[in-house]
């Protein structure tokens, strides 16, 4: 009997490429001028079924754009917006049609349709707006103070694409029929004042994630302004940008005003011994072309001190372990950005689709690691509602019948800071219905749409 065993992966260096755009009806005539300019991505942004059907000309059938169709009228949390980059990097390798289109992992997530959904369960019970309450640990409009030493700052709503699965949908991005989105009631100048005065008064803060929305969609002058100011706050030592534009809209982070004013900020981090990293949003190796390859390395170049990446795990896009090391070693060796986090989906309105189950994470955890260099090795993270990021592997208790995780906290977040009870209690996280067993799944579908049935006296 042959007792050989063959590695499941098998490392293949695989070089970016920047897909041919001409390959599609609507960009055939589009230059290599206009592709790079920013302005032009931002003017092509595909905002609707119609401009999609222009892109695409005959290529895809009604059949999908009927689907897309029924999606935004009824289930989409996030409204269509995709650069042209980011549409270029589905089906990459030739002009697409309805079946390589449906199959595509950028479209999966970035172009949801009604059949995508899950058909009995399309949201979990227990799914919410905003499912980390984020808004609820507010201590100035635009400022989540959620960990002991770290907070949030949104400077704003918008993005230069809308991901399907967005944790932040309550707020970011324009309302769909299905969500009345929340708007800032103040004015920038005012929320931005805000934030520096509570900094001030907390030195106990020491790292501030710059985020929105997308700070891609933040006029630079006013980003710099904004980081400027921060700087000048002693306690702040770490300073985190986050933006999936380096991936969906490169040509912004290559425009030389930007470029010239990332090197005068890294500068001014440096002289002062702050730590300044940029972190984006890439969930599949399909994303990473050379020009994100370039926009990362030119900030690592003008002296940003890391490039890092915060994906997410989605089935049906890279929940599986050759999915998850082609994008690690694409990330790393091939653009210059740190595999960082791959977060658990979190459990916001019609995403069960996507979500993966918290043992399947940790099979992928596990079945990931020997493969990448330590330090790029990411971390799989389960956000757990009230409590923040923790390893999947650091689970207190689990019921993989009903799919109910059970995990603990070890800080007071400005929501519970009053409560006696904050670190004693055990705070709730759920499986996708699908993934559990008969038993399970009968049990939420007597559960119905009440999640006040599952409620324990230990949980949040």
């Amino acid at each position: 009997m042959d007792r050989t065993e063959t590695n499941p992966y098998t490392y293949r260096r695989q070089e970016l490429f920047e897909p041919d755009w001409t390959r599609f009806p609507g960009w055939q005539h589009v230059t290599r001028e206009e592709w790079w300019s920013a302005q032009w991505q931002r003017a092509h942004c595909v905002k609707n079924i119609r401009q999609l059907r222009d892109v695409f000309g005959d290529l895809v059938d009604d059949r999908f754009y009927a689907d897309l169709e029924r999606d935004q009228a009824h289930y989409a949390t996030m409204s269509m917006l995709m650069p042209p980059q980011m549409l270029n990097t589905m089906v990459p390798h030739k002009a697409p049609d309805t079946d390589t289109l449906y199959a595509d992992p950028i479209r999966r997530y970035m172009l949801p349709v009604a059949s995508d959904r899950h058909p009995q369960w399309p949201s979990h019970p227990h799914a919410s707006r905003d499912s980390l309450h984020e808004h609820d640990m507010w201590v100035a409009e635009d400022l989540t103070h959620r960990y002991p030493t770290k907070v949030l700052a949104e400077l704003v709503s918008t993005c230069p694409q809308y991901c399907g699965h967005c944790t932040r949908m309550d707020l970011v991005g324009n309302s769909t029929p299905m969500v009345s989105k929340l708007r800032l009631a103040g004015r920038p100048e005012d929320r931005y004042q805000a934030i520096f005065a509570y900094l001030r008064t907390h030195p106990g803060v020491r790292d501030v994630v710059v985020s929105g929305g997308d700070i891609g969609n933040v006029p630079w002058r006013t980003l710099e302004a904004f980081l400027r100011h921060l700087f000048d706050i002693e306690t702040v030592r770490d300073i985190r940008l986050a933006t999936k534009a380096l991936a969906g809209l490169p040509q912004h982070w290559l425009q030389p005003e930007v470029v010239e004013g990332l090197e005068r900020v890294a500068r001014t981090a440096a002289r002062r011994g702050v730590n300044l990293a940029i972190h984006t949003h890439v969930n599949h190796a399909q994303s990473l072309t050379p020009l994100v390859a370039r926009a990362a390395r030119t900030a690592l170049e003008v002296g940003v001190r890391d490039v890092r990446n915060q994906g997410v795990l989605l089935r049906g896009v890279n929940a599986s372990t050759a999915d998850l090391l082609d994008l690690c070693f694409a990330l790393q060796g091939e653009a210059n950005i740190l595999p960082y986090y791959l977060y658990l989906c979190d459990l916001v309105p019609n995403a069960e689709h996507w979500r993966v189950a918290v043992w399947q994470a940790k099979q992928l955890q596990h079945d990931i690691m020997g493969y990448l260099p330590g330090y790029a090795t990411p971390r799989i993270v389960c956000d757990v509602p009230l409590v923040g990021k923790r390893w999947v592997d650091m689970v207190t208790e689990y019921d993989r019948e009903r799919g109910v995780t059970y995990w603990t906290k070890n800080y007071r977040t400005s929501h519970d800071r009053d409560d006696p009870a904050a670190l004693k209690r055990r705070y709730m996280y759920y499986d996708p219905i699908d993934t559990l067993p008969p038993a399970g799944q009968e049990y939420w579908d007597a559960v119905g749409a009440d999640p006040r049935a599952t409620s324990s006296p230990d949980s949040a």
